[in-house]
């Protein structure tokens, strides 16, 4: 049976709108500008083009499962003499079978129980990415929840979905039980519960393996449980930051004798033509080498702030944050505490000084381990770049009798903190929840 034949009646069906969806693409030119005039007077304009696109490539993805889950219902591929409905979809759309698998999976899952996702996605509200995090959370719900909380739990992550991004709604999945209003002994209970199945099967899975290839170089691929990831992507990421890059340039020039000056801006320059793969990698192959071979059961090289209430660790119950944007079960904390660079941050309790006020010019490594729990990327709206490359600017400027307290502090990556002190743009800053987002608009 071929997909054509789950839509013979004419003007029925997906066949006659995707047509027509060809039909409008065709219209626009293959080279040339896809912004007429009209678009570019606004600053909006392309902006809203953009989201316009994203919207119909997500109805487009809801229609792609939907098409799936009905090709499962109906046994195409029994029909086709494939084995699975997985491997029609891999042959059908040159995908690996994992993914298919996963694409079969979350359309049986969204052809079932999950009504406002499945609507969500097909007006494109919500990406497969969101609908995913949605499946997986109603899957793993305490059996004993009546009908009614699992649908207030899927409404909320709708809601929330539709103003988030997959990562951060996972993080409000985490504590799915406290939108269906249950206690918070039983929603730190389901969260820690969760976490911990997660790092055993994590753990369970982790793999490495090496390729030495003909060349001098050696090819690998690992699997590891998130938090150990997150600690070598931090590794990585300050080794690999900008600042480092333009040190080590300072110290090679001065090691050959060389005029140092302006060498900031030289490496400033090639971090922006580098190819960060490269560079991670380079950052990488560093970090083999320097290995503490002497001490192979010592801490790890990595400062990891790990922040928790003090009565969750006492409990046993619910999740503790990190400063890299994961979060890990109570019992996880408490092993890494033994053996690993874990830094933990006071909360209610004594801890290292931090509000330096007019004492101190620049901000202590102290404040940057305690921001650290707020901002995982610069705080410039919209930009990614890690935490680990930012500098500490005063939202008051010092020369303007700022102070140099946690509570002034901005963390802004070595593009933007240049920007915010330049004349070319106005800047904003404004709170959102515990965090600082500083937005930028040039100057008329």
């Amino acid at each position: 049976m071929s997909i054509q034949a789950l839509h013979r009646a004419p003007g029925r069906g997906a066949r006659p709108a995707l047509d027509a969806v060809h039909g409008a693409l065709d219209g626009v030119p293959a080279e040339g500008s896809v912004l007429d005039g009209s678009v570019l007077e606004g600053a909006v304009g392309p902006a809203v083009v953009l989201g316009e696109i994203d919207r119909a490539i997500r109805r487009l993805q809801g229609l792609r499962l939907r098409v799936i889950a009905e090709a499962d219902e109906k046994q195409v591929a029994d029909d086709s003499g494939m084995s699975s409905t997985s491997a029609w979809v891999a042959a059908r759309s040159r995908t690996s079978g994992a993914d298919a698998s996963d694409d079969v999976r979350l359309a049986v899952a969204l052809d079932g129980e999950l009504a406002a996702t499945r609507s969500a996605l097909s007006e494109g509200r919500l990406s497969t990415e969101h609908a995913k995090v949605i499946a997986t959370t109603a899957a793993r719900l305490p059996e004993a929840l009546a009908a009614t909380e699992r649908a207030r739990i899927e409404t909320s992550l709708v809601a929330a979905g539709e103003r988030i991004d997959p990562e951060r709604l996972r993080k409000v999945a985490r504590r799915a039980l406290a939108l269906a209003e249950r206690s918070v002994e039983e929603t730190d209970t389901h969260e820690g519960e969760q976490l911990a199945a997660e790092e055993e099967l994590a753990w369970q899975k982790c793999r490495f393996t090496l390729r030495h290839n003909d060349d001098g170089t050696s090819t690998g691929h690992f699997t590891v449980p998130r938090t150990a990831a997150d600690i070598l992507k931090k590794v990585v990421q300050q080794l690999a930051s900008p600042k480092r890059l333009a040190a080590r340039e300072q110290e090679r020039g001065r090691a050959l004798g060389l005029d140092t000056r302006g060498t900031e801006h030289r490496a400033a320059t090639v971090v922006g033509e580098i190819d960060w793969q490269q560079r991670n990698g380079q950052a990488f192959a560093e970090i083999l080498e320097h290995l503490p071979t002497e001490r192979l059961h010592g801490k790890v090289a990595a400062t990891v702030v790990v922040t928790v209430e003090h009565q969750k660790l006492v409990s046993g119950l619910g999740a503790a944050g990190m400063d890299t944007g994961s979060a890990m079960s109570i019992g996880q904390v408490r092993r890494l505490a033994c053996e690993a660079g874990i830094l933990p941050a006071v909360l209610d309790g004594d801890s290292v000084p931090l509000d330096l006020g007019r004492t101190k010019r620049h901000f202590q490594e102290s404040q940057r381990v305690a921001l650290a729990t707020a901002y995982h990327e610069c705080a410039a709206a919209d930009c990614d770049r890690p935490y680990a490359w930012c500098d500490l600017h005063h939202e008051k400027p010092w020369s303007r009798g700022g102070r140099t307290d946690l509570a002034d502090a901005v963390p802004l990556c070595g593009f933007h903190h240049r920007l915010v002190h330049g004349e070319r743009h106005q800047t904003r800053i404004h709170r959102v929840g515990n965090r600082k987002v500083v937005t930028f608009r040039r100057r008329p």
